[in-house]
């Protein structure tokens, strides 16, 4: 199955229930987030810290995450998520693409995209994580 094929699968299937954590300081980011993914349970977090209390309690399928945050960076976010579950699906969105993307990577990012995104292209990759079984 494409990994177009598997969002429009989850997407038409919402009793499949996943969870994402978005991370974002700029709360219409999050909304934005919300409406792309909306037949998926999306909870957001306008802070890293926030972000960090609500992984710990939710322990979500996946993680979208910005890098530019004002109290704690999406790069210690992302550290930390590690330290509590090395096998988390972290997908880092930033405007510094360039001169992030090989460090998210090698920190166990499965994907670094530049804002701003191509939908298909993040719709593709969010489908590519949610669907580990395929």
């Amino acid at each position: 199955m494409k990994c177009e094929e598997k969002f429009l699968f989850f997407w038409l299937h919402p009793n499949i229930m996943t969870k994402i954590l978005v991370v974002d300081d700029d709360c219409s980011i999050c909304e934005l987030y919300k409406e792309i993914l909306g037949s998926f349970e999306v909870v957001s977090a306008c802070s890293g810290r926030e972000g960090l209390e609500l992984y710990r309690k939710l322990m979500p399928d996946l993680v979208i995450v910005d890098i530019n945050m004002p109290d704690i960076s999406g790069v210690e976010v992302a550290k930390e998520i590690f330290k509590l579950n090395p096998e988390a699906v972290v997908i880092v969105v930033t405007a510094y693409y360039q001169e992030f993307e090989s460090k998210m990577l090698r920190l166990g990012a499965k994907e670094v995209l530049g804002k701003p995104f191509n939908l298909k292209h993040f719709r593709e990759c969010v489908a590519k994580y949610l669907n580990k079984g395929s």
